[in-house]
């Protein structure tokens, strides 16, 4: 039996090489990350393994599937987790190098109804960590997540009999194959496929040929885990400007950017112009509306007020419901609510129906935008942008603020919202008329602006986002004036300005 894991152990020592090390914040909302080496070993990795085939035991299951991105350390990882697995009697079924939208798939393909995936998604290099889930095409949410982690640090591990390994082959071109079925274009399109060095390079060029697009041109395919030019993360702008740049170098119709485990995509138009995913989202509810009347759209708290004002939407009796942030809360809620799609501004897409199997998963999202483009001959992505309303949004703002102090933060300006709020307060002029407090504070404003302050769930930041309706200078007067002071000293560094 493994000892109880410990969060005090230093590397090059004996007991470091002897005893599971877990710190007890790398246990998030809805999945697992750590910095592999100071704040989690392989006999913690080993431990998280025992932990969770223990939890998935209680659920009365045994059979689970698992996969890992491409990092120096990500095989090891996943054999730690797979020996723990193992342990805990579970019948293991590895697939190999692959993507999280992979392993998802293998759950439907293989029958099998748990998933563990090995991988740090677009964290800088030195991170790991692991997707988790026990209901297809769910994953963890705080609860599942709470239980795994009181299992793992208490060390409540039961060991059984019966672990095995079975080996899966094909199944990244089974996947492949299934993504590939739900687009023929028709049209030719000259595609750009941007991958930040990650895991999507070993797969999404060939997945887009699959769909049928003319030309498909791989920026930054190849496989690199020291991310040397940006981290794979398609709401980075970094990674959007290149690929900005390389659609007006290439002439290309669009470009496509995936993050480093293909479970979220980026876009940017033929004009260059990135297209956040929320918006991208609205655009392809405003496709799907006449085909699918009466419609449920989940988006989360950091997407564009543009929904909840749609013409086309309100035109069809499409519903929309603004949630929490974090693919296992859009998931949970998309599946809960029957939505034809979930978009998150992240980048996560989730398709349900012929559009996908309700995960997800950025090539499913570069088909349905593909088959959308396919049913507008003649129209280019720019005109469907530029078709929207106006609304200025920020990038994604993320301070500095410690695991073990975000949430305390952003429960303080929550409260001096709400208390705002309640005494009839404004921001810049404009009068408060609801504070959505479902994931830290939205504050919608009267004219249909909005600020918001919550905690990541998977790093130690505070999230921040704002949109104006009036213009982009407003938009920054939003962040610089009200929610940066409002702030203060209770967060560090912001990874970006406006």
């Amino acid at each position: 039996m493994l000892p109880t894991p410990r969060a005090d152990l230093v590397p090059n020592t004996v007991a470091y090489e002897n005893e599971p090390l877990v710190k007890a914040t790398g246990f998030r909302e809805y999945d697992a990350r750590w910095l592999f080496g100071s704040e989690i070993n392989l006999l913690g990795v080993q431990a998280l393994g025992l932990g969770l085939g223990t939890y998935i035991h209680e659920l009365g299951h045994s059979r689970i599937v698992v996969g890992h991105d491409f990092r120096s350390y990500s095989l090891s990882i996943k054999q730690a987790l797979t020996l723990g697995l193992m342990s805990a009697g579970c019948e293991v079924h590895d697939i190999g190098l692959s993507l999280s939208p992979t392993a998802y798939f293998a759950q439907f393909d293989l029958d099998i109804p748990c998933v563990a995936m090995v991988t740090a998604s677009h964290n800088e290099n030195g991170w790991t960590g692991v997707k988790m889930g026990a209901q297809r095409p769910l994953t963890f949410g705080p609860d599942e997540m709470a239980r795994v982690k009181a299992i793992v640090l208490s060390g409540q591990f039961v060991e059984r009999d019966g672990g095995k390994l079975v080996r899966v082959e094909g199944e990244a071109e089974r996947y492949l194959a299934d993504v590939a079925s739900r687009v023929r274009l028709t049209r030719p399109l000259k595609v750009i496929a941007a991958c930040g060095n990650g895991t999507a390079g070993a797969f999404a060029v060939d997945g887009l040929r699959r769909m049928g697009v003319s030309e498909v041109i791989g920026l930054d395919a190849e496989l690199d885990y020291t991310f040397p030019k940006y981290n794979p993360n398609p709401e980075d702008a970094a990674m959007l400007h290149a690929m900005a740049d390389a659609v007006r170098a290439q002439g290309a119709d669009l470009a496509f950017g995936f993050d480093g485990d293909g479970d979220r995509c980026g876009v940017v138009d033929d004009e260059g112009v990135e297209i956040f995913a929320d918006k991208m989202g609205l655009i392809l509810a405003r496709d799907l509306a006449p085909l699918h009347p009466g419609a449920t759209f989940v988006v989360d708290v950091k997407s564009t007020g543009l929904f909840a004002t749609d013409p086309i939407l309100a035109a069809h009796g499409c519903k929309v419901v603004y949630w929490k942030t974090g693919h296992s809360y859009l998931k949970r809620k998309s599946a809960e609510l029957g939505a034809l799609a979930g978009f998150e501004k992240s980048g996560h897409f989730f398709m349900n129906g012929d559009l996908g199997r309700g995960y997800d998963c950025g090539l499913s999202a570069a088909a349905a935008i593909l088959a959308m483009l396919d049913r507008n001959r003649g129209v280019k992505l720019s005109d469907l942008r530029k078709a929207l309303p106006t609304a200025f949004t920020s990038l994604t703002m993320s301070p500095r603020c410690a695991d073990e102090a975000k949430y305390g933060v952003v429960d303080e300006v929550v409260k001096e919202y709400q208390d705002l709020f309640a005494a009839g307060g404004s921001i810049l002029g404009r009068k408060i008329t609801e504070v959505i407090t479902v994931n830290g504070a939205r504050v919608q404003l009267e004219d249909g602006s909005w600020v918001l302050v919550r905690a990541s769930s998977n790093k130690p930041e505070v999230v921040v986002v704002v949109e104006s309706t009036r213009s982009e200078d407003d938009m920054r007067a939003l962040f610089r004036q009200e929610v940066k002071p409002r702030l203060g000293d209770r967060v560090g560094a912001y990874n970006q300005e406006i």
